[in-house]
């Protein structure tokens, strides 16, 4: 997976069949259903695949047990589906995780142990396991870390849980394997129309070098999220508003606050939605929330409210109580929601399953949805697409289609911080084993290695220090002060890999740092280390 390469591809094809506008979950599964069918597929991502909304989620693959209490069974239904599939293929990323529910009222037991006996029927021959009530006492010896005081009994369901951003980049991998194209920091700009005002490609620039290029394609997909406004407005300035942004944050907490493998699921807050305390990649993730904000940006910041909100809630049902110095970072990120057509602030009603939208241009916009969905989003966008523009009528071959990295489940050694490579393992392994030096870490406190860096330059597209600590390793999301005090090593790497300047990995280092102290809740202040 090389840039250059995939660029290379701009200058022989002379029409695509498809081009999908947007990196994220619902763009890559658009283009790999394409591909996959057997259509000349490219993907453009403005910044780096899964840059805003996809790799800023709740590490769920999950039916919603909200969305249940709320009556959407179909929702329910169709997620509980897709996150069976999901399990299969890319049992790398993906693993069965159980979620304990801590009852404090002595009904609690009866009532979600019923409702979520019907959350696994939903789930048919995909279900993960059985909903189980047990005693107060076992409840604190599988959760060690939660609050007793009036604690009462606990309800253990199963759900899934995966690395969000490592399956964009899986799927990325699997895109350009079945023949497809896939370019980051490529932006579109423009749309090209004929002279009946059709849609006939886009107008992309690239955020390197500047340089502009037409595209021509058959048929254009907006899939960019939170930003689906935009190329609507390119599209017909007067169209509306479609969707709406809805920020939901993470507070990620050290592994001493949930000394356990289950997940804790807070089913009703003060504001009356359901709180997540899971475990991930050695971790506490605390999350989320919902607010409806007025614009969207690739950098959403946690509001002041919504930190305390989280703090709050996670110091009422945990023994250690979290303060802000405890917090090794801050992430937020917008789901794409349909908006309101009653003019609402409420986002609690609004459903997050997508629709498919055909303007009379020939555009078709994928809004709405979730990660776990994002494969059948991902077909149904296109059957759109095809009955739109008479493609014929292929069936979509993605549902039991191997995702890069796919593994049997009992070959996945979660001991291994490197589990999320799946089948490439064996070959970073090699890269370390091929130098000492890129068996060293990269940070003293953290097992990510250089080899892993190098194989994220090589091998998966990462083009800046943020690509590999945001979003190839996760650094950034799992302790921003380790992020930053790795920032310096991680841009001569880059730089030495790539032929960059030392003014380049200084400019870049800057940049990171900048962009990472946002994801600080107290003042950084430089390590005095030598990390070379």
């Amino acid at each position: 997976m090389k840039r250059n390469e995939e660029l290379s591809k701009l200058n022989h094809v002379k029409e695509w069949d498809f081009i999908v506008i947007g990196g994220g979950a619902s763009g890559l599964g658009s283009a790999l259903d394409a591909v996959s069918r057997g259509f000349k597929t490219l993907l453009l991502e403005s910044h780096d695949f899964a840059k805003a909304t996809s790799s800023r989620s709740t590490k769920l693959v999950h039916g919603g047990v909200r969305y249940l209490a709320q009556g959407d069974v179909g929702l329910v239904k169709e997620a509980l589906k897709e996150r069976g599939l999901l399990a299969k293929n890319a049992a790398h990323i993906v693993k069965n995780q159980s979620f304990i529910i801590p009852n404090y009222t002595w009904w609690g037991g009866i009532y979600y142990k019923i409702g979520l006996s019907i959350y696994d029927f939903l789930a048919g021959k995909l279900s993960l396991g059985k909903t189980k009530y047990i005693s107060k006492s076992k409840t604190v010896e599988k959760l060690p870390t939660i609050e007793q005081n009036h604690l009462m009994s606990g309800v253990v369901y199963q759900d899934g849980q995966f690395d969000d951003a490592r399956l964009a980049i899986n799927l990325t991998q699997t895109i350009i394997e079945k023949g497809g194209t896939a370019i980051n920091y490529m932006k579109v700009v423009g749309l090209l129309k004929n002279d009946s005002g059709k849609i006939i490609g886009v107008t992309a620039e690239d955020q390197f070098t500047q340089q502009q290029y037409q595209i021509h394609g058959n048929v254009v997909i907006n899939a960019t999220g939170v930003f689906t406004n935009d190329i609507l407005n390119m599209n017909n300035p007067k169209h509306g508003k479609l969707v709406v942004p809805s920020q939901g944050i993470h507070l990620v907490l050290d592994k001493s606050f949930l000394k356990s493998d289950d997940a804790i699921m807070i089913p009703k807050t003060s504001d009356g939605r359901v709180l997540f305390v899971v475990p991930w990649h050695d971790r506490a993730l605390v999350g989320t929330t919902d607010t409806l904000l007025e614009n969207e940006s690739f950098e959403p910041r946690a509001l002041e409210e919504e930190i305390s909100f989280v703090l709050n809630t996670a110091r009422q049902y945990l023994a250690k109580k979290p303060t802000r110095e405890d917090v090794k970072s801050v992430f937020a990120g917008l789901r794409p929601l349909a908006a309101p057509k009653d003019g609402s602030k409420s986002t609690k009603e609004v459903s997050r399953s997508h629709k498919v939208i055909a303007s009379d241009t020939g555009l078709v916009s994928i809004i709405g949805g979730k990660w776990t969905t994002y494969r059948k989003m991902a077909e149904d966008t296109v059957n759109e697409a095809m009955k739109v523009h008479r493609l014929g009528n292929t069936p979509s071959k993605t549902e039991h289609l191997s995702i890069h990295g796919n593994v049997k489940p009992e070959q996945v050694d979660r001991t291994n911080h490197l589990y999320v490579y799946g089948s490439d393992i064996p070959a970073i392994k090699a890269l370390q084993e091929s130098n000492p030096r890129y068996a060293q870490k990269i940070h003293p406190d953290h097992p990510f290695t250089v080899a892993e860096v190098v194989w994220a330059v090589r091998n998966e597209m990462a083009e800046t220090i943020e690509d590999i600590l945001a979003r190839r390793v996760r650094l950034l999301f799992l302790d921003a002060r380790a992020a930053i005090d790795s920032a310096h090593h991680v841009a001569r790497i880059i730089a030495e890999e790539k032929g960059y300047s030392e003014e380049w990995a200084q400019q870049q280092e800057n940049e990171f740092i900048e962009l990472a102290k946002g994801y600080l809740l107290t003042p950084y202040s430089p390590k005095v280390t030598n990390l070379n």
